[in-house]
């Protein structure tokens, strides 16, 4: 796997002639992305994961997803625009009708 792909695991599986449901792995490769959000608020800089390719692998796709109302984010850190508390956080969802401005970061910063 290359770096920034991260591989889920899932389960799933048929139901038998009984309706019994046989657990099965099933494994996806995803992509993950650093992006940068800014509300009126906060400064908040996180891991987005996409797929690696495809349909909805651009960031751009999964901002504009009419059917999505947050964005959930790993390996968060959240900045206070008035105060400058840096919050870091493993996830949140960030609500999308607060953001202001996102884009992708590269390692630079």
């Amino acid at each position: 796997m290359s770096p920034g792909r991260v591989s889920l695991r899932g389960v799933g599986g048929d139901a038998d002639s009984r309706g019994v449901k046989g657990a099965q792995i099933t494994q996806k490769e995803r992509r993950v992305e650093r992006i940068r959000f800014e509300t009126d608020r906060h400064r908040v800089v996180g891991d987005v994961t996409l797929p690696p390719e495809g349909f909805q692998s651009r960031f751009s796709d999964a901002i504009n997803r009419g059917d999505l109302s947050f964005i959930p984010l790993t390996n968060v850190e959240i900045t206070s625009l008035d105060s400058g508390e840096v919050t870091r956080r493993e996830f949140i969802v960030l609500g999308k009708a607060h953001i202001r401005i996102a884009f992708p970061i590269d390692d630079a910063g």
